[in-house]
């Protein structure tokens, strides 16, 4: 059992990365289909203003607390989460755990070739793991028939989908009750992280939950996605108080 916090209206499970790992074993185990999403602030944001997104995220199976900010505001409000499993750290330990039982991975989205260079700097760490796909494809809902032909055709265990959000989880939600993935998961900028396309940042830069600060330097064209995703989402914590609900979950 462990807990799910609100923050803000939006549920987050209060798990570690060891935790989130044997959920999405039990999951394949269980069969399909589920929904993991990775929730940073600026998800919590966006679910402010979304009403469908916001629904996407009550409804999935496993809430990830993908971003400092939401440690940060958990603390403020005295309910603290016990840490971070952000997306790249989550894709790079069930890749190890694939490889080791079997499972196979669908790696969707991201520019033309990036899920290509993503699946291969996984292989090169876990040599033993089975790709049963990559495709960029498109969020566009006109294309999806065809993205889930590839799909239902490679049976994977567990579907990546790097569409950034709102539109990565919208799509997953659209589309799982057809495909029944055992596990889909939104995992963003990560197949950009792990094919070099965005430099990652040092170890001790994550460990300091510094990756924005980071990511404003080498990226400055995106200030307007870090200041939501930092001094923004803190502000709206404070100015409205700590919504906060622990509730008991499986």
């Amino acid at each position: 059992m462990h807990k799910r916090v609100l923050i803000l209206g939006v549920a987050v499970d209060n798990i570690l990365i060891d935790d989130g790992i044997a959920a999405v074993a039990r999951f394949i185990a269980e069969g399909g289909p589920h929904h993991v999403v990775t929730v940073n602030p600026e998800f919590v944001m966006e679910a402010r203003r979304n009403s469908a997104f916001r629904r996407v995220l009550a409804a999935a199976d496993l809430a990830t607390p993908d971003g400092v900010g939401l440690l940060l505001a958990a603390h403020w409000c005295r309910t603290p989460l016990r840490g971070r499993v952000t997306g790249v750290a989550l894709t790079e330990r069930i890749a190890a755990e694939a490889a080791r039982r079997g499972w196979s991975l669908f790696l969707l989205g991201a520019a033309p070739g990036v899920a290509e260079r993503a699946a291969a700097a996984l292989q090169r760490t876990n040599p033993a793991l089975r790709i049963a796909g990559c495709y960029a494809g498109s969020p566009h809902p006109a294309d999806e028939p065809a993205i889930r032909e590839r799909i239902l055709a490679a049976r994977p265990d567990v579907l990546l989908v790097a569409y950034g959000h709102p539109a990565q989880d919208l799509w997953i939600a659209r589309n799982q009750p057809i495909l029944r993935v055992p596990v889909a998961i939104g995992v963003g900028g990560t197949f950009d992280e792990l094919a070099g396309v965005v430099p990652r940042p040092p170890a001790v830069i994550e460990r300091l939950g510094l990756k924005w600060l980071y990511r404003l330097i080498i990226q400055p064209w995106r200030w307007r996605r870090i200041m939501t995703a930092a001094p923004i989402f803190l502000w709206t914590v404070f100015r409205e108080g700590c919504a906060f609900d622990a509730l008991h979950t499986e």
